[in-house]
């Protein structure tokens, strides 16, 4: 039991923060693709 409370204190920090920085570019990733789906209408009005 001792070995899996050591791998899970080693990469639970490693994996907490790689989840954290996906949901930001997943947020971004959306904006993105808001964006890009505005530019033709955008480019066509000027």
């Amino acid at each position: 039991m001792e070995p899996w409370i050591s791998i899970i204190a080693d990469v639970g920090f490693p994996v907490a923060v790689t989840f954290y920085l996906l949901h930001r570019v997943e947020g971004k990733l959306d904006q993105l693709i808001d964006t890009l789906h505005q530019l033709p209408e955008k480019i066509i009005s000027s």
